[in-house]
């Protein structure tokens, strides 16, 4: 893996930013990044081991196996491997780069939101003509059929939960978050009958816990942006192969209310002059703030995630 060296290396504690005070920045920035490769990287693996059964065994086993189909899961690879790599080219121009592109200037955000608007509307256009959807399901309701307001809602929704990448900020969080959130997916689409869809959810878990074993506190690398842009631009195709688009903010609700948490930050800066809802954000920041260890933020996170992907689960089996 990747280092990168601490901005507050020799700065005197007196002197460090209110957040470099309660959030060890020297061990965070010093730590190796892009630990997400891991993720996609089982994906490819796992389909090389399935694709050396099929040379060795003639298909006899493998017909089983092979779980990238062109109707469930073809779409959602695709996907992970191009986000994932525009993740790891980000993380790279951060670690190797000289000057303002080592501290994620605003332009450099543009560029990625410029990027993430484009892979939307390519997927939303191939989920509209390719595959023919066009509607929303309503859980208790029923479809509703968005027409061709089916792309921008698509890349709204892609939008949104790239943004929720900001919750890799603590020692073992994002990857205990998004293993729950992938566990219900994979059970979901089992019991929607979509049982490749189901294993490539599965195959990405087992991706999760193997990079987790090694990021929980104190983590030895950290994702980046190449295992987040990757997971959280994915998780939106899957989630509309499933049709569980507006159970999205109850599955992945940590995803969601942490990204949300910025939004508040910012908008109350803008609106308040300069007044805070949060000590800090995103969320776990400002738990952070108020004295809560960064293993404690870590668990009660994966409490709160495992409890709303169940009761998302639930509700997508009986609405």
């Amino acid at each position: 893996m990747w280092r990168r060296c601490s901005r507050n290396e020799n700065i005197p504690v007196e002197k460090l930013s209110g957040f470099a005070k309660i959030h060890d920045d020297k061990a965070e920035i010093s730590t190796p990044r892009t630990g997400g490769i891991i993720i996609w990287a089982s994906v490819i693996l796992t389909l090389a081991v399935v694709w050396i059964f099929d040379f060795v065994f003639d298909g006899v086993i493998s017909t089983k196996l092979y779980f990238i189909t062109r109707n469930q899961t073809l779409l959602p690879f695709f996907t992970l491997i191009v986000a994932s790599l525009i993740g790891l080219g980000d993380d790279f121009l951060q670690i190797f780069g000289r000057g303002k592109w080592t501290t994620d200037p605003i332009i450099l955000r543009y560029i990625k939101i410029g990027i993430i608007l484009l892979l939307g509307l390519v997927i939303g256009l191939w989920f509209y003509f390719k595959l023919g959807v066009t509607e929303l399901y309503i859980p208790w309701y029923g479809f509703i059929n968005l027409g061709f307001l089916f792309i921008p809602f698509f890349i709204l929704v892609m939008l949104s939960l790239w943004s929720t990448s900001v919750i890799d900020g603590v020692d073992g969080l994002s990857g205990g978050v998004l293993a729950s959130i992938f566990m219900a997916y994979t059970i979901i689409a089992f019991f929607n009958n979509q049982a490749d869809l189901a294993t490539f959810c599965a195959v990405i878990t087992g991706g999760i816990l193997a990079f987790l074993w090694f990021n929980i506190p104190p983590a030895r690398f950290y994702m980046g942006e190449t295992g987040m842009i990757g997971l959280t631009v994915t998780l939106s195709v899957i989630a509309f192969m499933t049709d569980t688009v507006l159970l999205l903010p109850i599955i992945a609700f940590p995803l969601f209310i942490t990204a949300l948490s910025d939004v508040i930050q910012i908008a109350s800066r803008k609106l308040r002059h300069g007044k805070k809802v949060f000590l800090f954000a995103p969320l776990h920041h400002h738990f952070e703030a108020i004295g809560w260890s960064k293993p404690k933020i870590t668990m009660r996170y994966w409490i709160v995630g495992i409890m709303t992907s169940i009761i998302g689960v639930i509700i997508s089996l009986i609405s």
